[in-house]
């Protein structure tokens, strides 16, 4: 995720991805809380990518 950078995640359904992302960016900013660093400002690029 372009907005926290290392921040990566995957699922093997759509579902089961989205609910992976929400828990990594959750961890992720509760990480940076914890170690009393600023969250970046949301900044996104969409990419759809079909198989």
């Amino acid at each position: 995720m372009p907005s926290l950078p290392g921040c990566i995640s995957r699922g093997k359904t759509k579902e089961k991805a989205i609910e992976n992302i929400k828990e990594a960016v959750s961890v992720y900013i509760e990480a940076l809380e914890e170690d009393s660093i600023s969250v970046p400002k949301e900044t996104f690029e969409v990419i759809v990518v079909a198989v």
